[in-house]
């Protein structure tokens, strides 16, 4: 084991008695944990990242450059990956889950499941000052506990990045989540994980021949009324297609390998027809109107 619990590729076993001594070399697999997304994610890959993952080649690195829930990272799981994300709390989450486990399940167990608590949590990042003041323990309970009560579980921000989705009233939401939050603690110890709070392209810029990289932007909107970006206060336009399809051609030309997921759209089916489109059938849960969740067709692109 290194210093933070991650496995090694190979050991040297020596068993020691009275009457021998005995050297043998055992190769043995990472070990696999029984982890997924911990918080409910517009878009999350939860429902098909097994079919995501019967794509994946070998590789040497895992890039996810759009982390978000991290449902396709939690089933591939590899050994050496950059995870990033844009949003910087979001990556601040996944570090404290790592590093302070115990202390952002104490944190977590101190929240009320009430409309006037929640309120008073989400409008924390109104004051610049108070929010400085947070430790990124009390951030990342502030992030998953707004995430566990709020309105079907969407993150949603304005334009000045306010978290602004209103209280769920939801029964007993399960905001300590203790089991799932050790075993995601375990995982990304074990495993030799960066983490980034970057521009896609700019976290990209380092992968190299051999690098696998699965893309799952904000997806081109179906339609105007569809249309659902602000993940933070930036968004995610028609230009950040666009630029991102060029980032696409630059890993193309290094031998990168990619998978990129996006919705149905003449726009996304043109743009990458040079390259290999297969369709898949993923569920929605987070729609404000509930007749429009359910099955809907979406793509992989793949470069290989």
């Amino acid at each position: 084991l290194t210093k933070k619990g991650a496995l090694l590729p190979t050991y040297l076993v020596v068993l020691q008695h009275s009457h021998f001594t005995s050297k043998k070399t055992f190769r043995v697999r990472a070990v696999q944990e029984n982890v997924g997304p911990f918080l409910k994610w517009a878009g999350g890959k939860r429902q098909i990242a097994q079919v995501i993952k019967s794509y994946v080649p070998k590789f040497k690195r895992y890039f996810e450059p759009f982390l978000g829930g991290g449902a396709v990272f939690f089933t591939v799981q590899p050994m050496q990956a950059v995870l990033n994300d844009l949003n910087s709390e979001l990556i601040n989450v996944y570090k404290v889950i790592r590093d302070s486990p115990e202390e952002l399940i104490a944190s977590l167990k101190k929240h009320e499941n009430t409309a006037e608590y929640f309120y008073r949590i989400r409008s924390l990042d109104r004051d610049p000052l108070a929010y400085s003041a947070l430790s990124p323990v009390e951030r990342a309970s502030r992030f998953i506990y707004l995430n566990k009560t709020c309105f079907n579980g969407l993150f949603r921000v304005n334009k000045k990045g306010h978290f602004n989705a209103p209280f769920g009233r939801y029964k007993s939401p399960k905001i300590a989540d203790e089991s799932l939050i050790w075993a995601v603690s375990r995982l990304l110890l074990r495993r030799d994980v960066v983490f980034a709070s970057l521009d896609f392209a700019e976290c990209l810029k380092d992968a190299e021949e051999g690098d696998f990289v699965y893309l799952d932007p904000p997806y081109d909107p179906v339609s105007e009324t569809a249309r659902f970006t602000n993940y933070s206060s930036l968004g995610f336009g028609r230009e950040d297609q666009l630029r991102l399809k060029e980032v696409c051609d630059w890993l193309d030309q290094r031998g990168v390998k990619f998978v990129l997921s996006n919705s149905n759209t003449e726009f996304i089916r043109s743009f990458y027809a040079s390259y290999e489109i297969r369709y898949v059938r993923a569920g929605r849960a987070i729609n404000c109107d509930p007749r429009k969740r359910g099955k809907v067709v979406e793509l992989l692109i793949k470069n290989y």
